[in-house]
């Protein structure tokens, strides 16, 4: 472990509840090898400690985690350095299973943005805590890249087609679409953030979920835009093919069907072909089978023109343009 990661990570025990806190504000905490393989550290230290719970954090209010640091993913594949990547999906991949078979409830406190990466370490938690200020999303699909941290395991178990819906189309979910979808478990409001550690040291023997009630405010899903269109998204993104899916947004005519077909061609036709395909199975397969099917599928999509051009025109060039190659995998092939 670098002194950076060390500076990017904050990990105390308090109380009888361990803290972790990332702290690097001015990336929006995107993930490096180095912060993975130290939350990894941590919690596998803390296996052996008495805690009630384990509260993940961040000192920012912008951002939670906005996903894994994919710039210097590209810079690896650039530069031939191919198993430097297959490292960092690697660790990630196995801290989000360590995350989900943690011997304590892991509760994740997400204000602000949290994207890709950053569901792999809540997502996988006992208990996810959004504020107001929440915004949610897997935009992979946008970049070249596939939905991976486990998503293939846990969107295809989201009520209905959601699941299909936001990995395909990257849809980015408020507050309240995120507790109807069940992505969140809990709503506090942000000014009551800070109060769960403390809250939650004070009843430990308490279930985490009445202390986590107590400090909730009046929950926002009655407001759930996503609920609105529920039928459409189950129709529409329950279709059996991409281009079935194609079809019926068209048919239905509305604002929210137009907003989704312009997401799908936008989008890499390489990703969502894997996309597709990946989340079909995933709902058949354990996380642990899931998370293989994926590492397997990412040391080959970094390698692809699409994923370098994705990740170039929306993270180094940033002007939004990306010219994808329209050509597939094989239709979707998966690695058996």
């Amino acid at each position: 472990m670098t002194d950076t990661a060390a500076a990017d990570i904050l990990a105390d025990v308090h109380r009888g509840v361990g803290r972790i806190l990332l702290n690097r504000p001015k990336a929006l905490n995107a993930l490096t090898a180095d912060m993975v393989v130290t939350i990894d550290r941590v919690l596998a230290e803390w296996e052996h400690t008495p805690l009630s719970a384990v509260v993940l954090a961040s000192t920012s209010t912008r951002a939670f985690c906005a996903g894994g640091d994919i710039r210097t993913i590209r810079e690896h594949s650039l530069a031939g350095d191919a198993e430097a990547s297959e490292r960092f999906f690697a660790s990630e991949y196995r801290l989000n299973a360590r995350i989900a078979e943690y011997p304590v409830p892991v509760v994740s406190l997400i204000d602000g943005v949290c994207m890709g990466g950053g569901l792999g370490l809540s997502i996988h938690g006992t208990f996810r805590v959004v504020t107001e200020r929440v915004v949610l999303a897997m935009p992979e699909t946008g970049i070249g890249f596939f939905p991976d941290i486990g998503a293939s395991y846990f969107l295809p178990r989201l009520p209905g087609a959601i699941g299909m819906y936001l990995g395909l189309t990257g849809h980015r979910l408020d507050a309240a679409d995120a507790l109807y979808t069940g992505l969140a478990t809990h709503f506090v409001p942000a000014e009551g953030l800070d109060a769960v550690g403390d809250a939650l040291a004070d009843s430990p023997g308490e279930p985490v979920d009445v202390v986590l009630n107590r400090l909730a405010g009046r929950s926002p899903v009655a407001g759930s835009r996503l609920a609105e269109v529920r039928g459409d998204v189950d129709w529409a993104f329950g279709a059996p093919s991409l281009g079935e899916i194609e079809k019926r947004l068209r048919h239905l005519d509305t604002p929210w069907a137009a907003d989704a077909s312009a997401a799908l061609e936008s989008a890499s036709p390489q990703s969502l072909e894997i996309t597709h395909a990946l989340l079909a199975r995933g709902r058949q397969q354990t996380l642990r089978e899931c998370l293989d099917t994926e590492l397997a599928l990412a040391r080959t999509t970094i390698r692809t023109p699409d994923f370098l051009e994705g990740v170039r025109a929306a993270l180094v060039d940033k002007d939004r343009t990306p010219r994808w190659q329209r050509a597939s995998l094989g239709g979707g092939t998966l690695p058996s």
